[in-house]
């Protein structure tokens, strides 16, 4: 990744206006460390776990229409894990002691969230990707014979997958009156 040296200043700039902060970690949404400074936490298991919960979390916010995912916050006993997004493809995972102003972290993990997106969104542009995926072309049954090879036929990818789905309420339930239903049975 060409922006790793500006994302980890990003990570080192936060953690000096949060003293607070125990560890910091951008990773993809797929659960990949991008860059880290976890001391003391495995960055791969936080990057795994963080895009666990960050599965769930934007399948919530869907399913009670409270739109794109922003942030998640987790308390523990001994302190907080916070989770920003960042950009379209990364999210940015924060740790802090137990007497962090929650409000500061938010203030800063946000602006980091948005500038780490900037940085690796940037990147990800700037990067060429795959080469089009090519197929060879069926010969047709009565070709020119043997041996005789097609060209390969570019394969377009398929469309993008929505993002975002809506959903529209549901009416309440009603029972349903049946004038000939029998409420009690015969004996």
């Amino acid at each position: 990744m060409a922006a790793e040296a500006e994302v980890m200043d990003e990570l080192r700039r936060l953690r000096a206006r949060v003293p607070q902060l125990t560890g910091a970690l951008a990773a993809s949404v797929d659960g990949l460390v991008l860059v880290q400074d976890t001391p003391g936490v495995e960055p791969e298991t936080v990057a795994a776990l963080t895009a666990t919960a960050l599965s769930v979390a934007v399948r919530m916010a869907d399913a009670t229409g409270q739109g794109d995912f922003r942030e998640l916050l987790v308390r523990g006993v001994y302190g907080y894990v916070a989770t920003y997004a960042a950009g379209r493809s990364a999210v940015l995972t924060l740790l802090a002691q137990d007497r962090v102003n929650v409000g500061r972290l938010h203030l800063e993990g946000r602006r980091a969230g948005a500038r780490i997106g900037e940085l690796v969104d940037a990147s990800a542009e700037r990067t060429p990707g795959p080469p089009p995926a090519t197929t060879p072309a069926p010969t047709p049954a009565l070709g020119p014979g043997p041996g005789s090879v097609s060209p390969p036929v570019p394969v377009s990818p398929p469309p993008p997958m929505p993002t975002r789905t809506t959903r529209t309420p549901r009416a309440p339930r009603t029972p349903s009156t049946t004038p000939n239903a029998r409420t009690t049975t015969d004996s």
